[in-house]
């Protein structure tokens, strides 16, 4: 059935049969179901040109294509936890035959996930925003279908900080997302490069900080540039649309408001927010260049209550049945300001902290207290193990296994995300037409072999393990078509990973997952994906001459 991500069971009817709709399906929808149903009227109703009215709305009664349309539906949609199909959350099990479609959830998300199985079962065209053939008959194959994530937190990352990427664009990786049942969307919203939220107590944050004058072109060695201006935010009112728009997809947002490192867009700003007493912040414009920006918070109370206003403002837009998480970032901040700048070395003393590390963990530990005094919990990255977390924040675990490792040992929940194994920036190829190659080859079959648990870990502390995301950093992708390539099909490896039951890495079929991806290529065509070509990039997706940062050999498992 090339379904992507497989499902847990799915039994085909042995003589091949179908179920064709007639012209006018009728859809039922029970009790909790409506949204799934907006949905399908939307989605596949332009793609199919069907209204999908519900029973006794102008439908006729008479039986069409072998279903009872207008008495029970063609299409019956029902949550339904526990039961007789013992369905859990986010589970669903879709039943096919000569009565039409039965698609129950354990609730409304395994529901919605089951109309993502029967939405790929139509075909590619069903990805289409209006019908290519009117008139055509559809039809289904027989099947009976039973299938639940192996994962609760499926998600990528998305670096909105370094190129941005407008609202409409992330509007539409929530549906990508959504149409491999990924169910996380990590919005990096804030780095030197750019600040990307509005924050009304502090205007300039986005007047000044969410621009930049030039970029740089390809990898930091580069010696190119572009000399285009750069820059963009989410007003309140867009965030605020991502937010409900995710919350209808049964799609969960962390946002991310980095510190106390990758804050030079804000310290651009708002001058007073960094080291004044050794560096002229005055003079530091939002970063032109990638890496990591020497230029930190300094760690005074006037920074923490500037912060705590942002956080007051990002709370208010991602409520917490969307956004239970919020990352604070907490890596790479370097310390160099800190050591020379008297009035830190005064806080370090003051606060009796070891050190700069101390100074670090500090300002982690405090908005970890000041998130769940509000009912969330703190993510960050795996540096921020080294300064002791509260009970109820989690880590995302980046430079590789290990920080996870001993998160989860330590009893932290953990969200494993290696770079040598899931950062979609990383190159899919080692040949010289991959546009601005960074880091090490991480091919198709690479990250279909990802394993998010290392069976090092404890049982105990395996159950730590939420799940994992994919990172996609966009220092050398400048647009969406440059994200697309980079990120598919990937993505759709990566999916199988968190959702399937797979076994171990080794002995996973390969052949069988690339088969199915000719049957998804097709529907990426018809979402409009500028994905990777199986035989290497395009013409127009190469970019000759501009250096990347490769790096040689088989990743490390660390």
């Amino acid at each position: 059935m090339d379904l992507i991500p497989q499902p847990r069971s799915a039994v085909p009817d042995p003589e091949g049969r179908r179920y064709t709709f007639g012209p006018e399906p009728v859809l039922d929808a029970g009790p909790g179901a409506g949204g799934v149903a907006r949905w399908l009227r939307r989605e596949v109703g332009a793609a199919t040109g069907w209204e999908l009215p519900p029973p006794g709305a102008g439908a006729r009664d008479d039986v069409r294509g072998g279903a009872r349309g207008g008495v029970r539906g063609d299409v019956r949609l029902r949550v339904a936890p526990g039961g007789a199909d013992g369905l859990g959350p986010e589970a669903y099990r879709l039943r096919i035959g000569a009565d039409g479609v039965d698609l129950a959830g354990g609730d409304a998300a395994g529901l919605f996930w089951g109309a993502q199985t029967l939405r790929q079962l139509l075909g590619p065209e069903a990805y289409r925003r209006a019908p290519l053939r009117p008139g055509r008959p559809w039809s289904l194959p027989y099947a009976d279908i039973t299938d639940a994530p192996r994962f609760g937190w499926r998600g990528m990352m998305l670096d909105v900080a370094r190129h941005f990427m407008p609202k409409d664009g992330v509007l539409r990786y929530i549906d990508l997302l959504t149409a491999h049942k990924l169910n996380v969307l990590h919005l990096h919203l804030t780095d030197d490069q750019g600040w990307r939220v509005e924050i009304e107590r502090h205007p300039g944050l986005t007047g000044t900080g969410a621009w930049r004058p030039r970029s740089r072109w390809g990898h930091r060695a580069s010696p190119r540039w572009n000399e285009t201006p750069h820059g963009g935010y989410y007003t309140q009112d867009d965030i605020r649309e991502i937010v409900a728009y995710a919350a209808e997809r049964h799609v969960r947002i962390v946002p991310e408001i980095d510190l106390p490192g990758h804050s030079q867009a804000a310290i651009a700003a708002y001058p007073g927010l960094g080291n004044t007493d050794v560096v002229d912040t005055a003079a530091l414009g939002v970063w032109d260049d990638w890496g990591i920006s020497e230029n930190v918070l300094a760690p005074t109370e006037d920074v923490l209550r500037f912060y705590e206003g942002v956080f007051e403002e990002v709370l208010g837009l991602f409520p917490p049945e969307v956004s239970p998480f919020v990352h604070v970032g907490g890596d790479e901040c370097p310390k160099e300001q800190w050591r020379a700048s008297p009035a830190a070395q005064a806080r370090i003393r003051e606060l009796g902290v070891d050190g700069e590390e101390g100074l670090q963990a500090w300002f982690i530990r405090h908005f970890d207290g000041w998130l769940a005094a509000r009912g969330r919990r703190l993510i960050g990255w795996d540096e921020i193990l080294e300064g002791g977390l509260a009970d109820g924040a989690a880590v995302s675990s980046w430079r590789g296994y290990a920080g996870g490792i001993a998160a989860a040992e330590a009893g932290h929940d953990v969200v494993m995300c290696p770079e040598q194994q899931v950062y979609l920036d990383h190159r899919q190829a080692d040949g010289p037409d991959e546009p601005m190659p960074i880091g090490y080859v991480r091919t198709l079959e690479d990250v279909y072999r990802f394993e998010p648990v290392p069976p090092k870990l404890s049982p105990e502390a395996a159950a730590r393990v939420l799940g994992a995301q994919a990172n996609v950093w966009t220092e050398v992708m400048e647009n969406q078509a440059r994200v697309d390539y980079q990120v598919f099909p990937r993505l759709a490896a990566f999916a199988e990973t968190v959702w399937s039951r797979l076994p171990e890495p080794e002995s996973r079929d390969w052949a069988g997952f690339e088969a199915r991806t000719a049957a998804h290529r097709a529907r990426l065509d018809a979402l409009g994906v500028d994905y990777r070509p199986p035989s290497g990039p395009l013409p127009w997706q190469r970019r000759p001459g501009v250096p990347g940062r490769p790096i040689e050999g088989a990743p490390p498992i660390v």
